[in-house]
C-alpha cells in the first residue's frame, strides 16, 4: 500500500476534523419531514376541498350566447324545472376536460342525464371541433369569456355543478369526473 492509499482508507479521504457529525443530519431530516408532510396533504385531497359559497344557493343570474349560432342563449331560467341537471365548465384547450369527456357522454346520451355546458374562455371553432371529435353530451352550451365563471366561483376547468329542479346549486366537483 502506498502512503496515498493509507490516507484514503475504506471510508474516503480523511480530512482534518472531518467525518459526519450528527448536527449535519438535522437540516436534511427537517427538509425531508417538510416534504413528506406536503406530499401527504397533497395526495390525501379529493379535489373537492375548495369550498363553494354557492352550495344551497340559487345559481347566479347569467345569460350567455350559445355555442351554436342557431341555438337560443343559455340563461339562468334554463336551470329551473325539468329535474336535476349537471352544469359542466369545460374548454377545448383543457387536457383534463378531454379525459372526462367520455364520462359526460355516457351520463348525458346513454343515461339520460341533462348536462349543460359552459364553454370557458375558448374559441368557438376549437370548441366545436372538440365536440365533433369526442361527441356532444350537452343539452345547452353557453360561451363564457370569463364573467360567468367568476360569478359561479370557477377556479379552473373542468368543474361540474349539480343543480336541483329549483335552480339551486347543491354540489360542486372540481376537476375531471372519472
Amino acid at each position: 500500500m502506498t502512503g496515498q492509499d493509507e490516507q484514503i482508507g475504506a471510508t474516503g479521504p480523511s480530512q482534518p476534523g472531518g467525518g459526519l457529525r450528527p448536527w449535519m443530519i438535522v437540516p436534511a431530516l427537517g427538509a425531508l419531514g417538510i416534504l413528506l408532510t406536503f406530499a401527504v396533504e397533497l395526495l390525501s385531497g379529493t379535489g373537492d376541498d375548495l369550498p363553494s359559497t354557492l352550495i344551497d344557493r340559487p345559481a347566479p343570474e347569467f345569460s350567455m350566447p350559445a355555442l351554436h349560432a342557431d341555438a337560443p342563449p343559455f340563461t339562468t331560467a334554463d336551470l329551473k324545472g325539468g329535474g336535476v341537471k349537471l352544469v359542466n365548465v369545460w374548454a377545448s384547450w383543457c387536457i383534463p376536460c378531454r379525459a372526462e369527456h367520455p364520462w359526460l357522454v355516457a351520463l348525458g346520451k346513454e343515461r339520460g342525464i341533462t348536462i349543460h355546458g359552459i364553454n370557458y374562455k375558448d374559441e368557438p371553432e376549437a370548441a366545436q371541433a372538440f365536440l365533433d371529435e369526442l361527441g356532444d353530451p350537452y343539452t345547452l352550451i353557453g360561451t363564457d369569456e370569463g364573467r360567468v365563471g367568476i360569478e359561479w366561483g370557477v377556479y379552473g376547468v373542468p368543474e361540474t355543478f349539480v343543480v336541483d329542479d329549483t335552480g339551486t346549486i347543491v354540489f360542486k366537483h372540481i376537476g375531471p369526473i372519472t
